[in-house]
């Protein structure tokens, strides 16, 4: 069967060039005579593999010296309690929710100290980002949190917000390498990679080395403490090694085709692609205020649920798959990641004008 045009949102598409290297290393990773999967995270070949990730993400970000990059596990999910036991000196911090995983890190943050919801676009269905140039920044706050690029609602930060000299911790997991970053702008990034990077089960922590500190709250886990972690450079315990492997892979690939700067014509020249149709169909509509979009998570509407099943059901039989919206917002969805070839946006564009036709 042919490889179809995947636009989940994660897991999701990984590069091609990587998928074929990565069964071609399968059984026998450099005259290793085994595979990645199943070699010790002791051994000099998988070190020599964590450290290649780790520079390679470094170039690809021009990541300061001052910053460790840590590979763990757990999701991004877990990082939603593990940033306020590990940061929440203090005891306070200010989190901006723009859409549902911002609200849920809100959510856990407020088990281990008072966390601020200091603007909200909640009252629009989270379909833009509100205005963050003057906020009611909390005098003692430790951080001010943000998701950068909103997968469900398809909302991305353009500008920072003004944290008023407090540290900005980011989520990044949908937007990560799609263009360059400025990672002194943050105190700590993280993203789980299944989106944009590798396999689902590694997350990715980019921590400035003053905010790793032994004096976190007393009950944080060993595992959870970035200290412990840093200290070991990722290998306090077995590590999810192929997971990194594979986004080893993916950053080499992203350094072949050009870096980041390369990666953001690509992507904006992708997603133009998409909303110039949204704006000019009569059926499908996007749904989110055009300045505030994503590049890389593009919902849109027909405005009657029978004819978006309608359509997610023949796009998924002509090869489109994952198409449909997020649970709690219905609708469609198209994921247009880094490894998204720019046909397969085309093609999706040339389904949609000949469904609407056949269907207006």
């Amino acid at each position: 069967m042919a490889r179809v045009y995947n636009f989940s949102a994660g897991p999701s598409v990984l590069p091609e060039a990587v998928l074929k290297q990565a069964a071609d290393e399968m059984l026998d990773y450099k005259g290793s005579g085994m595979s990645v999967m199943e070699m010790s995270h002791r051994s000099k070949v998988y070190d020599n593999i964590i450290k290649e990730a780790e520079k390679d993400l470094r170039d690809l970000l021009a990541i300061p010296d001052n910053y460790k990059v840590l590979f763990l596990q757990g999701g991004a999910s877990q990082q939603f309690a593990a940033i306020p036991m590990n940061l929440m000196k203090n005891g306070v911090a200010d989190y901006i929710i723009t859409g549902q995983w911002a609200k849920k890190a809100y959510e856990e943050a407020k088990k281990y100290g008072t966390a601020n919801a200091i603007a909200s676009s909640a009252d629009k269905t989270f379909s833009y980002i509100p205005d963050c140039s003057d906020l009611p920044i909390s005098e003692d706050a430790d951080y001010v949190y943000i998701c950068h690029n909103n997968t469900i609602y398809g909302t991305a930060f353009k500008e920072l917000p003004n944290t008023k000299g407090k540290i900005l911790v980011a989520d990044m997991s949908s937007d990560i390498l799609s263009q360059p970053v400025n990672v002194s702008d943050y105190g700590m990034i993280y993203f789980g990679v299944q989106k944009n990077v590798g396999p689902a089960g590694v997350v990715v922590v980019i921590i400035r080395e003053d905010l790793i500190r032994d004096d976190v709250m007393p009950f944080t886990p060993t595992m959870l403490k970035y200290k412990t972690q840093a200290d070991n450079d990722s290998l306090y315990n077995t590590p999810p090694c192929y997971g990194i492997y594979i986004c080893g892979l993916v950053f080499k690939w992203v350094k072949e085709m050009g870096g980041l700067e390369a990666m953001k014509i690509h992507n904006e020249k992708k997603a133009a692609i998409l909303y110039d149709f949204l704006d000019s169909s009569k059926m499908f509509k996007g749904t989110v205020v055009p300045k505030d979009r994503s590049l890389m998570n593009v919902p849109f509407v027909t405005g009657n649920d029978e004819l978006d099943a309608k359509f997610v059901k023949e796009a998924t039989e002509a090869g489109f798959v994952n198409l449909k919206g997020h649970r709690s917002v219905g609708g469609m969805r198209a994921s247009i990641y880094n490894a998204m070839p720019i046909e397969g946006v085309q093609k999706l564009v040339e389904f949609m004008k000949a469904f609407e036709e056949a269907n207006s």
